[in-house]
């Protein structure tokens, strides 16, 4: 199962009924949670980067919840966004720590939604406001998915809302995040990108028999590769002996880029994937370092068991 990071950002939980009810709310679910409050980790602000990242690097999905203020994020959360998400960290050359992982953003909005839009008083919608926190995940390679917010969650007795009717709408918020977030976890495209890590890791190792693999390939499975064309079981144990024979184990395969398209039952999968290996002497390569570029296409589908099976694989150089 996926791991979810909760990042809370509110300062001062004990003051708050709707953030801390949704924290609660996640930490009872049957989901793998941790949350992480900022307010009592950090009441003086001063950021522990090494633990924090090493909670964002053991995440697959990551949820930062916080009041709206002052159409932004509360200042001990953007701190923790600072310090956090560091160079070659999150961004730069080598800031690639992040990619691919799911960010979602969940608040609470004491204003009325009328008053986010060009006639009300906040002039702009929530997806306006929020766009620096969309940049954010789209900078750092994350997947953005759509924000979970909700309105009028401020109760002041006798002037503002009812307890009730927060009570329920925070009851609400907590429905959709953890709907959210099952889908997340349990949809196909989640499970496609998880076994995509792993065969490449697999990959990795080069010590493996092929068992693994075949438990994954069609009985006619299709491969068109550099090293010629390959159909079924046999044809897969023969290209895997090759490419034995030219890599050495421990390589490095980083996945550049993932393109899913579902249709149907159908998946067709586009990757682009760098091979960074040391080579046996006797190869092709003459013991020389390599550092491939290919783009990689893939035809599958999920069997019964919801494993992934390939029936078609594709692999095509292309220029560095």
């Amino acid at each position: 199962m996926s791991r979810v990071v909760v990042i809370s950002g509110h300062p001062n939980l004990e003051k708050s009924h709707t953030n801390k009810t949704i924290l609660n709310s996640l930490a009872d679910s049957s989901l793998d949670i941790e949350i992480r409050r900022l307010d009592q980790l950090y009441p003086n602000y001063n950021i522990d980067v090494d633990a924090e990242q090493k909670a964002l690097l053991e995440a697959d999905i990551i949820v930062l919840q916080f009041p709206f203020y002052w159409y932004s994020v509360p200042g001990l959360l953007k701190k923790w966004l600072d310090d956090t998400l560091s160079y070659n960290f999150a961004y730069g050359s080598q800031g690639d720590k992040l990619k691919g992982k799911d960010f979602i953003l969940s608040f609470t909005i004491g204003g009325p939604e009328e008053s986010y839009n060009p006639l009300g008083y906040n002039h702009f919608n929530i997806e306006e406001l929020i766009k620096p926190l969309e940049q954010t995940a789209y900078l750092t390679g994350m997947n953005y998915h759509p924000p979970v917010y909700s309105h009028r969650m401020v109760y002041i007795p006798g002037v503002y809302n009812t307890l009730e009717n927060v009570v329920q709408r925070t009851q609400h918020h907590c429905e959709v995040l953890l709907q959210q977030l099952n889908h997340l976890i349990h949809s196909p495209e989640k499970k496609l990108q998880q076994f995509i890590t792993q065969w490449f890791a697999q990959f990795d190792d080069l010590t493996h028999s092929e068992h693994y693999y075949l438990s994954h390939l069609s009985n006619d499975v299709s491969f068109d590769m550099p090293e010629g064309n390959f159909t079924g079981h046999q044809g897969f144990i023969a290209w895997y002996k090759k490419v034995q024979s030219a890599f050495k184990p421990n390589c490095d395969h980083q996945v550049e880029q993932i393109d899913i398209d579902n249709s149907g039952k159908d998946f067709k999968v586009k990757l682009r994937v760098r091979l960074a290996a040391e080579t046996h002497e006797h190869s092709e390569y003459q013991g020389k370092p390599v550092n491939i570029l290919v783009n990689e296409t893939w035809l599958g589908t999920f069997n019964h068991r919801e494993e992934f099976i390939i029936h078609d694989y594709r692999v095509t150089p292309t220029a560095n």
